[in-house]
């Protein structure tokens, strides 16, 4: 089940339990802080099985008619179910009932070599997010961002 999350203080503690059971993509303790500290400026959505949140989006939203998907997680044992995709498509339903025409997200570009981020690559190309561009030094020499974009046809 997905559920908007919109107390301040469940937004950390999902965004912590998660990233925290996500080692090979939040292993950065620092990053990990401020994903968790900047939860509470996001619109949320996570998924539940039975009581116990697995998997959230967060979103927030930078001008009238775009948003970036800052952070997603979901529990490596629920990987390949359709969590994933489940939680893009109610953050676009939500951008939509916003007016939001177009959704970012950024992540680690091919010019590094991680296996998880491939994956990571693979699965937002598959729910519609195409390349736009990579930035080499936004994060850091080390981390090579990309930027994928959507259009969502509202």
């Amino acid at each position: 089940m997905i559920r908007f999350i919109d107390s301040n203080d469940e937004k950390r503690t999902i965004t912590q339990q998660i990233l925290d059971a996500l080692p090979a993509w939040f292993g950065i303790e620092e990053s990990k802080q401020e994903y968790v500290d900047q939860s509470k400026d996001t619109f949320m959505f996570a998924y539940f099985d039975k009581d116990t949140p697995v998997g959230f989006i967060a979103i927030k939203q930078h001008y009238k008619q775009s948003a970036e998907l800052t952070v997603m997680g979901v529990k490596s044992d629920y990987h390949r179910h359709g969590i994933g995709r489940k939680l893009v498509s109610e953050c676009e339903k939500w951008c939509v009932e916003h007016h939001i025409c177009y959704l970012q997200v950024k992540t680690l570009s091919e010019i590094s070599s991680d296996e998880s981020y491939a994956k990571t690559r693979k699965f937002y190309e598959g729910v519609g997010f195409v390349p736009l561009e990579t930035f080499p030094t936004l994060w850091d020499e080390a981390n090579p961002c990309l930027l994928l974009v959507k259009y969502l046809n509202i």
